[in-house]
């Protein structure tokens, strides 16, 4: 939850029906806007909570990775790839995967590095945390597992790392989901201040740059995941069972430093790996995203987060937006899976 532009990247269960959903939507064709006519398959209503657990976790080799990782559904059928933020973990998915699996897609949810069971290969590794070091182990997790396109769907560090992929490799992505639109930013817009008020709801980037935060967060990661929880989701009740349960996943022993070297790069207080320049350069152009996409946020999200019409024209494919009300909040998948599933299956339609 970092902003990388400063128009773009200072972002209970669902009471909406998805006719309420349909209702708030508008669909826009190269800047246009029109009323959505798809019909997709109506996903299940489902009560958010009623899954705890994914059937098993996998792993596999993908890059400088070992990378843990829940799949739903046929191995042969069309690729959704669910990935998660900070400091959340692959449980936002457990009730959108079955629902995804059940309509007929293949669904993976990999740990991000630094998170559950996901590992690196080799200890001389640097744990770099950088943004579009995160799509590149999206990359080499589909090249991993076979898999030539996907749909991409996330929020937090994971809708970032869908708008990188899908900018980056569009190729590789055959429609995208995204909580708070366009998330592509870059140091130099990272430099840029903003007014007291905004700057107050980013206080935790400014704890990270000291040591003081780095051992804080590390002393204290549930307590502080817990307080980020809340602050983001002010409506969602979740229980402690609920939070232990995605909690466990930050105490890989990377997670620390893959946070830290995250939010400090992004201020320009960390350097990144050289190697990526190119990329770094190319995502800092602001670049368009060209492959379909239904962009997401909740009527209760405390994190700071874009006003939709700020990011319209970053998708220039088949293009909607969608309001999902009912107090939902920053994890959306979790606190709405009816509503994220169903964007996914539309979405495969356009």
């Amino acid at each position: 939850m970092k902003p990388e532009q400063i128009n773009h990247d200072r972002r209970r269960y669902l009471s909406a029906t998805v006719k309420s959903i349909a209702a708030a939507e508008l669909t826009m064709i190269g800047g246009a806007a029109e009323p959505e006519t798809t019909q997709r398959k109506t996903m299940p209503a489902i009560r958010p909570g009623t899954n705890t657990s994914f059937a098993s976790l996998r792993h596999i080799d993908a890059g400088v990775l070992n990378v843990g990782y829940a799949e739903a559904g046929s191995a042969d059928a069309p690729a959704v790839i669910l990935l998660h933020g900070w400091p959340y973990d692959i449980h936002s998915y457990v009730d959108v995967a079955p629902l995804l699996a059940s309509a007929g897609y293949r669904v993976l949810v990999p740990y991000v590095r630094g998170y559950g069971s996901t590992r690196f290969l080799s200890g001389e590794t640097f744990r770099n945390g950088q943004p579009s070091v995160l799509a590149v182990d999206t990359i080499a997790f589909m090249d991993a597992l076979g898999i030539k396109t996907a749909i991409l769907a996330g929020f937090d560090w994971g809708a970032r790392t869908a708008n990188i992929t899908a900018a980056l490799w569009p190729e590789r992505c055959k429609a995208m989901v995204s909580v708070s639109g366009y998330l592509i930013g870059s140091q130099e817009a990272g430099k840029i201040p903003l007014p007291p008020k905004a700057e107050l709801q980013w206080w935790y980037q400014y704890y990270f740059a000291t040591e003081r935060g780095r051992a804080g967060y590390d002393k204290y990661r549930h307590d502080f995941a817990k307080l980020i929880w809340q602050i983001a989701s002010p409506k969602w009740n979740f229980d402690d069972a609920m939070f232990d349960r995605s909690a466990a996943s930050l105490d890989n022993p990377d997670h620390v430093g893959i946070a830290i070297h995250n939010y400090r790069w992004r201020l320009a207080l960390a350097e990144g790996e050289p190697k990526y320049d190119d990329l770094e350069r190319r995502l800092a152009a602001g670049p368009v995203i060209t492959v379909p996409t239904i962009t997401l946020e909740g009527d209760a999200n405390g994190a700071p987060h874009p006003d939709a019409s700020s990011y319209a024209k970053k998708f220039s494919g088949k293009y909607s937006h969608r309001i999902i009300e009912g107090g939902i909040g920053h994890n959306l998948p979790q606190e709405a899976p009816q509503a994220f599933a169903q964007a996914v299956v539309d979405v495969d339609g356009y």
